[in-house]
């Protein structure tokens, strides 16, 4: 890889993923709407949940922690493919959380990608969810005290 341009953008579509793995983990739910073009959608199908626009987006982030107790995300790079201004990719993403209902949730998954080069930089137009392998044995262990560790209240 020789273009400097085909590199930076890889870079900035890595960062892309991870600000989206980072604003979930961090319930920050306006700046996870921010990553997508005002057409983008988000796809869960496993859940089921299909989210159009920003706005959409937003608005189920702040339904989540009235159905989500907590939530650790863990996304690994994968494949980025480049076409001008346009882009696609996967990321892996292993998921571990609890409900508020119990339930536990263990996941590993594929995200399947779409990009679109905006003058804010790289943004979803989508993202689909892929669950491969689903374990909901009860969990043996539980986020620790809310006002431990850096951050005091990451969960």
């Amino acid at each position: 890889m020789h273009d400097f341009q085909a590199i930076a953008d890889r870079v900035e579509i890595e960062a892309l993923r991870g600000e989206f793995t980072d604003a979930a983990m961090m319930r920050d739910y306006d700046r996870l709407a921010s990553l997508f073009t005002p057409d983008g959608v988000l796809r869960m199908p496993n859940i089921p949940a299909e989210l159009t626009g920003p706005e959409e987006i937003r608005a189920w982030g702040r339904r989540v922690p009235g159905f989500v107790e907590f939530l650790v995300q863990t996304t690994h790079p994968g494949v980025i493919r480049i076409e001008g201004d346009s882009a696609s990719g996967r990321a892996y993403m292993q998921e571990l959380g609890r409900l508020r209902d119990g339930r536990a949730e263990f996941n590993f998954a594929i995200y399947h990608d779409r990009y679109r080069r905006t003058a804010e930089g790289w943004r979803f137009t989508e993202r689909v969810y892929e669950v491969r392998y689903h374990d909901a044995t009860p969990l043996k262990g539980s986020p620790p005290p809310v006002d431990s560790g850096p951050g005091g209240t990451g969960i």
